[in-house]
Order: C-alpha cells, then structure tokens, then sequence
C-alpha cells in the first residue's frame, strides 16, 4: 500500500485526467441501466408454488386476478345501461396481445363484482406473459386503456388494484422517495462535512467520492445486466451504500492525510510522503473495510430469488467502487492539493490548540470498570433485543403504500364495498379424470377455513399449451377461495393444511399466500448458511488484519449483539405498531421477511468497518509500546472522533431514506440508523474498551502455526511513530520491540 501510495502521488494528474475520463464513460453509460433491469425476480425457481405457476401457465393458461380495475358512480348503478356501457368499452379497448382473460359484470354475470350498494363493479383481468417482467410489460401496456371517456368526464371514476398495480406504486414511490432522500441528504453531509472537516476544499472530498461511487456502481450493474437478471431493487443499495461508505472512507483517508501531512512540517516531499503514509495506514484499513463489507453483501448470493441477488450485485458493486475511488482518485487529489487540502478553513479549524484527550480519558474511565461498564451495556443491547423473540414474518402488500396511493384506496375498497378480503390458492393437478378431480376437490372444500373449492379449468379445454414447446401435461386447474388476509400467518397455514391433503394425483398448490410461505421457508433454509459464510469469512480477514485468534470471535459475537438490538427497536415499531402517527405508516404486524436479511448484510459489513478502523491503531500502538491499556485507550483517541463523524455522517444518508412513504424502505432506514448510532457509541465505545481491558494480553493470541504464518504473510499497520494517549511519545517500535512482545 505504500508502494501504491508513492505511485499514485508521483502521477497524481495522469491518474486524475484518467479517472476523470473513466468516471465520465461511467455516467455516460451507468445511467442508462435502468431500462435493462427486471422487474420481477420474487419466485424461488425451486418452490412448489413457482411450479405450481409454471404448469398453470404452460398447460391450463393463466386465470389470476392480476389487474382489478373498480369503477365507481355516486349517480348511476350497474343496471344502468349507461354504466354498463362505459365498462364494456373498457372491456373493448384492452389489448388482446396483453390479455389472457377478462371477467366483466354484465347481464349474465356474477354478482361477486358488484359492490354492496351496486354503485360499483369491478373488472377482473389476467394478463398474458410468461413470467413476471413480461407481465409488467402487459400491465404498462393494458393500464391507460382502463382510463375511459366515462372516467375522463368524470361520470365514473377507476380506482387500480392488483399486485402489479401495487407493485407499479411501489416502484414510483421508491423512486421518488430515493430522489428526495438524496436532495434532504447531500446538503446536510456536505454541512455537517464542513463541521467535521474545518474546511471547504476538504469537506468536499466526500461528497465528490460518493458520486464517483453511486455512477461507476451504476456503469458496473449494467455491465451486468448483460450476462444475468438484475432487479430494479439493486439500486436503492447503489444510493445507500455508494454515497454512504464513499463518506465514511473519505473520511478516514483525509483525515490521515491530514495528521500525516501536520507531522511533516515544512518537509520539500511532505506532500508525496504523507501519501504515501496514509496509504500504508488508512488506505490499507479501507481496502480490508471494502472487501469485509463486499464478502458479507455477496453472501446474499446463496438466495434463488433474483431481487436478494440482485441487491447483492449491487451493494457489492457500490461498495468496491467506493473502495477503489478512494484508493486511487483520493489520494492523487490530496497530492495534487498538498497542504490546499486546507483552503477555506473555519474559524474552529484555524485555531491553533492543544488536541483534546476526551475520548482517551473516557476509554480510561470505562477500563477502570470493565465489568460494569460490560454488564450494563450488554443488558441495554439485550433489553432493546427482546421484542425480537416474539417477532412474525410475512411478506408485502398494499399496507407497504402510503394512505393515499391509488392501488391502496382500490384494494381497501374492494375489501369494504365487495364482502372484505379474500385469499386464493391455486393448485394443478395432474389428472383430468371427473372422480379423481371431484373427490379432492371436495377434500380440499373440507380444510377448515375454506369457503370455496372449484375446479376452473383442464388441458382439454384448450386454454393453455406447454410454453417450451413440449408436449402440454394433462391436468386441472383448482381454484381454493378463503376469507382474511393472503399475506396473514393464517393464509400461511391454511395453505400448509391444503398441500396435507391426500390428492389422487401430483398436486402443485401457488397463489400468493403459498408463495409467501414458499420464501420465507426458502430464507429459513439459506440463512443458517448466509451466516456461517459471513462469520467465517470475518474471521479470516480479520485474522489476517491483525494475527489474532480472539478478536475476530470477539468481533462477530459484539457485532451479532448489536444487530439484534435494532432488529428488537425495528420489530417494536413496524411489526408491533409503535410510533404509527410520529413515523407516518400502517403497521402490518409483522417484518417483510427479505429486509432484515438485507439489513443483516449491511450492517455487519459497517460494523466491521468501524471494527477495522478502531483495531488497526489499537494494533498499530499495542506492536510500538505492549501496553494493553495504553493501547486501546490511544486506539479510542485517535479513532473517536473519526468513527463517531463518520457513523453521524452515513446515518443522515440513510436516515433520510426513513421519510419514505414506503414501510419496507422506511423500516430501513430506521433500522440501520438505530444500528449505527449504538455502533458508534455503545459499542466502539464501550464494549469494545471494555472486552478488551479484560482479555489483557489474550486479545492478541492465535496459536504457534497461526501466529508464525501471520508474522511471514499478515498485513499489519505502519504508523509513523505512534503517540500515546496521553500526548507523549510512544515507547518506539519496530522490528525489536515486536519481537519482543510478541516472545512475551
């Protein structure tokens, strides 16, 4: 690193001129990915709803209610001609390329379409398409035609209903709400920027990285986009993750530089070998921060559903440009600037004065009492956890949409003016013989809960032919109607007690309450092994960062606690209904089962950011002086400040995602803001000082082989002349005084 220091500081401007180049092609190219992304990606190809859905589609074609356009008039009913008129021109107007089947009320139809007062009814309309983004290709297709002369004039109003309707809003919202996200974010980063840094020219760094960060992640998902399906989720992360460790790691840099660069006083070559230095400290601790968090987000990787992959591809994307630009295109500017880094200081920055030792007394005052200090803080951290014991999962629906999205005020008036909520499964099976399919279907009418059992339709019908051009497999599609909720824990249940039945034949039970139960199931099988290829791969890089067996394992378990405690402060609010009116949302009573996975991720990978950052000085001056106390404490003065900016800093980008209307992307933000700032404060603070005083010598144990491997091939920190916390020089380093502690 110090040799890639020195490169880049001797051709600062040639590197400058290149990268400016590359990030311009970036942008040129990055923004046009949104139109290569999908919009799908929810199945697990392997689950039996998915299989249910593709035999359905493949040999029986599609009957679900995909689209539920509702037509409403305060004067006229559905028995008058002229309503029923203006309902068949909708009828009439939609394509036939992007529709399998309409269900209209007419005079030969069914009454389950008209409201309680019959001053509305409902279309019910199965769109074409195999598969989900050709389905939402025939819904943007098949939306404006629902806008009829009736509505135009005002005689009828349509409300749009759905799950691709739902999923239209959500998309629209996210997007909106990323857009404000950002406009509230930026000027506050670059703000509180200022604050932390002292000056314009240095304050500027950050931001400058985090759009180098979101483009070049953007340019690299579209690379992507070439070779595999990218969900259009992969850049609320982009924004997330780009902006917020472009920040953090700008952060560490400069200020390194700076510290380097005040050490050198007046020296000619001052500016190149402070580069150079900062490198070999800070630049080594971003690059092993990149790969930490890069390895924990591409352990979503282990997830068939292509939205969790994709958001993977994404957050690692976002994370190593980040990394890279701040390899490269930070260092070459702060070469360039050279002691500018500087130009236009505050009046805080321009005061000479002796630097504070705040954060080292208060890291004394903490292992002084490093049982109690533990014991307290681990019961706050176990106290918020405790709603996370009782926690239900389930997955989205039109409750995610603020109050007034129009595919919310649809569903919730289908549910109070046409006989409330109903749920629906339906299931294939593969026989058409009349005694076979009569006696399961009464089988199935006979599962408590169920109001309806009937069968649909059959291959013999003719509605549907095998899509991959194989011979059509003969069967019958059922369709199993319940009251309440599809995302509720009892759908779930009920769809559960549905594939108990004794069937004559292979039966394939889909719909969207079996979906729900096929991923949460899918989650519970694959998170055991997410984990396990987190922690493990910690362990590695940590261990190689700083020779030691016990600190990782130390690491994993503070920061697994941690995370728990805002999965407790995120379930007391979104699943348990907490602070509903403060925070703007209607509680689903119950967490999206895919976002605390996400937030998992994330979080353990920031967390071992800040873990990284505090261990590499405590290292730095545990191998200078072997003082344990002395070490931690100058690993909490010098880092204090720094880790404390940078987590204020990445929670106002994050938190600013918590004024989304959508609950998921709010739940978030939130989250990860809860989990931040006890990062920053309870843990870097306290726990890690405290765990530390009391492990002595023993958090720098690894056995014989291990520790002899690690002194030949490890990667430690270089500082120049560590300072000890209490302003004096340290005891010296080197070669000898390593090996010294080290034989101790």
């Amino acid at each position: 690193m110090e040799r890639w220091g020195r490169f880049v500081a001797r051709r600062a401007r040639w590197v400058l001129s290149l990268g400016l180049l590359v990030v311009l092609a970036a942008g040129a190219y990055g923004t046009g990915v949104f139109g290569a992304l999908s919009d799908g990606g929810f199945d697990d190809p392997g689950s039996e709803s998915y299989r249910a859905s593709q035999l359905i589609e493949d040999n029986v074609g599609r009957h679900g209610a995909d689209v539920i356009a509702v037509y409403e008039s305060k004067d006229m009913t559905v028995d008058d001609p002229a309503f029923r008129a203006a309902i068949a021109d909708v009828v009439a107007a939609l394509p036939d390329d992007a529709v399998e089947h309409v269900m209209a009320y007419g005079p030969r139809g069914t009454e389950s379409l008209v409201s309680e007062d019959r001053h509305a009814t409902s279309v019910v309309i199965t769109l074409a398409g195999d598969g989900q983004d050709a389905q939402m290709e025939a819904y943007d297709e098949v939306r404006p035609t629902l806008d009829t002369e009736a509505v135009e004039d005002g005689t009828v109003d349509v409300d749009v209903a759905g799950q691709w309707a739902v999923f239209d809003d959500v998309n629209t919202n996210v997007s909106e709400d990323i857009a404000r996200a950002e406009m509230l974010s930026m000027p506050l980063v670059l703000l509180l920027s200022l604050v932390v840094f002292g000056s314009v020219v240095a304050a500027l760094m950050p931001v400058g990285i985090g759009v180098v960060a979101v483009f070049g992640a953007l340019a690299v998902v579209r690379l992507m986009t070439t070779v595999t399906d990218v969900s259009v989720f992969a850049i609320n992360i982009i924004t997330l993750l780009g902006l917020g460790l472009a920040i953090d790691y700008a952060l560490f840099v400069v200020s390194r530089f700076r510290d380097e660069l005040a050490a050198r006083g007046d020296d000619p070559d001052g500016v190149r070998e402070a580069v150079a230095a900062t490198m070999r400290t800070a630049g080594r601790t971003v690059l092993f921060s990149g790969i930490t968090v890069a390895v924990a987000l591409s352990a979503m990787l282990v997830f068939p559903q292509s939205f969790l992959r994709s958001m993977a591809y994404g957050g690692v994307a976002a994370v190593l440009v980040a990394m890279v630009a701040a390899l490269t295109l930070l260092p070459a500017t702060l070469a360039v600037l050279g002691r500018r880094i500087e130009a236009g200081a505050m009046p805080w920055r321009r005061r000479a004065r002796r630097p504070s030792q705040g954060w080292a007394r208060f890291a004394h005052a903490v292992m002084a009492r490093p049982v109690i200090s533990l014991v307290l803080v681990t019961g706050v951290l176990f106290g918020l956890a405790s709603p996370f014991l009782n926690v239900a999962w389930g997955g989205v629906d039109h409750r995610v949409l603020p109050a007034d999205a129009p595919s919310r005020v649809a569903t919730e008036k289908l549910e109070s003016d046409f006989g409330g909520a109903t749920s629906q499964a339906e299931v294939f099976l593969a026989t058409e013989d009349q005694a076979d399919v009569a006696s399961y279907v009464a089988a199935l009418g006979n599962v408590d809960g169920v109001t309806q059992a009937r069968a649909v339709a059959g291959t013999s019908d003719g509605a549907g032919s095998a899509a991959d051009g194989g011979a059509a497999e003969s069967g019958t599609l059922i369709d199993v109607v319940w009251d309440g909720s599809a995302q509720s824990g009892e759908s779930r249940d009920l769809v559960r007690d549905l594939r108990g039945v004794d069937a004559p034949a292979d039966a394939y039970i889909g719909g969207t309450s079996a979906e729900t139960g096929d991923m949460l199931d899918t989650i519970a099988d694959r998170l055991p092994l997410m984990i396990g290829l987190i922690v493990v791969s910690m362990l590695v890089l940590l261990f190689v960062a700083f020779g030691s067996v016990v600190l990782p394992i130390k690491a994993v378990l503070v920061n697994i606690v941690s995370i728990t405690a805002a999965f407790g402060v995120v379930t007391w609010i979104f699943a348990d209904g907490h602070l509903e009116g403060p925070l703007g949302f209607t509680s689903l009573g119950y967490l999206d089962g895919t976002q605390p996975i996400l937030m998992f991720a994330i979080l353990f990978g920031l967390s071992m950011d800040y873990e990284v950052f505090l261990l590499s000085r405590i290292r730095e001056q545990w191998d200078a002086t072997g003082d344990n106390e002395v070490a931690v404490a100058t690993g909490v003065q010098k880092t204090g400040r720094i880790i404390t900016s940078a987590a204020l800093l990445l929670a106002v980008v994050i938190g600013a995602f918590a004024t989304s209307g959508i609950v998921f992307m709010k739940m978030l933000g939130v989250g990860m803001l809860v989990a931040l700032l006890l990062d920053a404060t309870l843990v870097r603070l306290i726990m890690v000082p405290s765990t530390m005083k009391l492990l002595g010598r023993w958090n720098w144990w690894a056995p014989g082989p291990m520790l002899r491997w690690w002194e030949r091939y490890g990667v430690r920190e270089g500082g120049s002349d560590p300072v000890a916390a209490d302003g004096d020089a340290g005891a010296g380093g080197g070669d000898e005084e390593r090996s010294r502690i080290l034989a101790r």
